[in-house]
């Protein structure tokens, strides 16, 4: 048997109040790390909810926090709080993310807009933090999607900006390598979050029948991939895009 440990290490994810976020939040705490379950203030209050009520489930190495990602000066105080309290931080996971779904004849500018600044700029905001402020040795994930791969019918804007998430991990990868910080990206294929299950079943049993495994994937089995990166099982990779989509290549 070959434990991952990851006692004495912080990690910050972002978009943790639910799916794969939380699943992968509760992964890292049960591997002994801290970990800051980020979330987004929604006027209804229900994220903040939802991450509390989680961080109650867990110990005292977990904690909530409130920073919209296409913030910097959130996001910048969201990591030195991070470090008063834990005294490092070790693990980044860029989980934060939006769908505004239309063609590209319907879409509005600000439908673009708001998922480029949150799903693109976000990740752009905290690496821009964590180049300074990640341990040596860190490591960055990067939450891309099957989406950035194949370009799916009404989401241009979701595309584009996790297709940039891919680029961005690969610069960012070989911009921080000098300090033995590891930076990678995980592809997801359709996962069973509230954002998988809201696509139209029509649409969904279409996508099912081109993934050879005949199935979607669950948010733990994402989560579980989150946390080999972060391990020292992964130590030799940087610059990757792992594809997690149970076999649909289009």
């Amino acid at each position: 048997m070959i434990p991952i440990e990851l006692t004495g290490k912080t990690a910050i994810i972002t978009g943790a109040s639910q799916g794969l976020g939380l699943a992968t939040a509760q992964l890292l705490h049960r591997a002994g790390a801290n970990v800051v379950l980020n979330y987004f203030d929604d006027s209804d209050g229900q994220n903040s909810r939802n991450t509390m009520e989680a961080v109650s489930k867990l110990s005292e190495r977990a904690v909530a926090v409130s920073a919209d990602v296409r913030q910097i000066d959130e996001v910048a105080q969201m990591v030195d709080s991070t470090i008063r309290q834990f005294g490092t931080f070790d693990i980044l996971v860029n989980n934060a993310g939006i769908l505004r779904d239309k063609t590209v004849k319907n879409m509005s500018a600000e439908e673009w807009q708001s998922v480029i600044d949150t799903n693109l700029t976000g990740v752009f905001n905290t690496s821009h933090i964590a180049a300074d402020k990640l341990s040596d040795s860190g490591t960055i994930v990067n939450l891309a999607s099957i989406s950035a791969v194949l370009g799916f019918f009404g989401q241009a804007n979701y595309a584009a900006a996790k297709a940039g998430v891919i680029g961005l991990t690969k610069v960012v990868s070989r911009e921080l390598a000098k300090r033995q910080i590891r930076v990678n990206a995980i592809a997801p294929g359709v996962i069973l979050t509230d954002m998988g299950k809201s696509i139209p079943p029509q649409s969904r049993d279409q996508m099912l029948q081109q993934i050879p495994l005949n199935r979607f994937g669950e948010p733990a089995e994402i989560a579980s991939v989150v946390l080999f990166l972060c391990s020292p099982l992964a130590s030799y990779m940087t610059g990757q895009v792992l594809h997690v989509n149970g076999g649909w290549w289009g």
